[in-house]
């Protein structure tokens, strides 16, 4: 949730952006987490590439999970989350 004019801005400066060298400079253990039914941010434009070009990324897609997963499925995403986060 939030306002609507955020959201619009928000669109604006990630599809405006390109993060890529600012991705290539970051060296610690990095989680990459995605569904692959985000009609929002499609996995293939964003997970794979970051992943990609972060030194040190786990890629984590999510079969079947949209782009509000984290709220939807977090009895699944946060035991993920810890279990990198302790390893």
């Amino acid at each position: 949730m939030g306002g609507a004019n955020a959201h619009y801005e928000c669109i604006t400066a990630f599809s405006e952006t390109d993060f890529t060298e600012d991705l290539g400079v970051i060296d610690v253990p990095t989680l990459v987490l995605h569904g692959d039914d985000d009609e929002v941010v499609s996995y293939a434009d964003a997970a794979l590439l970051s992943a990609r070009f972060l030194q040190n990324a786990t890629l984590k897609i999510y079969r079947g999970y949209p782009h509000g997963m984290l709220t939807i499925h977090a009895d699944v995403l946060n035991p993920d989350i810890l279990a990198f986060i302790r390893s």
